[in-house]
């Protein structure tokens, strides 16, 4: 077994990039500390030809150091906004008759390999900050709530690693149902 040149990967440009079809998905930050976790989540939007990343809050924007070092020019393919608060753009986005989830650990939420998404309208996800999750505010506006399911002594994943998780799930079921 022979690794791969990266003259060998068929890397597009960030300009054909843009012309390709998204598929139906936002993802939301809400109110992440981690620059690099910021960072990932372009990584992985990218990688999965996610429509888009709001950010919210205190989520940094780029362009920022932090941020470049784990998205990697992710920054600069993956359409972006920022938006002061959260259940604004919740609110905005049912107004569009997107369906918005949260993903957190509550008392109603639907296990990840329980849900099966609909993807005649567009989705948009809800990442909560690192120590608080999602806000209540926010919790009470969501029309769903996701979570992963886990089975060790700890209780929660690093935001980048839920949210690699998640998209990979959409993307499969995406292709699927495509």
């Amino acid at each position: 077994m022979r690794k791969l040149k990266n003259s060998e990967l068929n890397r597009i440009s960030v300009t054909d990039f843009k012309e390709l079809e998204k598929m139906p998905i936002r993802i939301i930050l809400d109110n992440i500390r981690s620059l690099m976790n910021v960072g990932s989540v372009f990584r992985t939007s990218d990688a999965f030809l996610i429509k888009e990343i709001i950010l919210c809050g205190i989520t940094a924007t780029p362009p920022h150091r932090e941020i470049q070092k784990t998205a990697l020019g992710a920054t600069e393919s993956v359409d972006w906004r920022y938006a002061e608060n959260t259940a604004d753009v919740v609110r905005e986005l049912q107004e569009q008759d997107i369906k918005v989830y949260a993903v957190e650990q509550a008392d109603d939420s639907k296990m990840l390999d329980d849900v099966e998404f609909e993807f005649s309208k567009e989705i948009a996800i809800v990442m909560g900050n690192e120590v608080k999750g999602v806000s209540s505010e926010v919790m009470n506006l969501v029309d769903d709530c996701i979570e992963l399911p886990q089975f060790g002594t700890k209780h929660s994943l690093n935001i980048s690693v839920t949210t690699g998780i998640l998209i990979w799930e959409l993307f499969q079921q995406f292709q699927r149902k495509s």
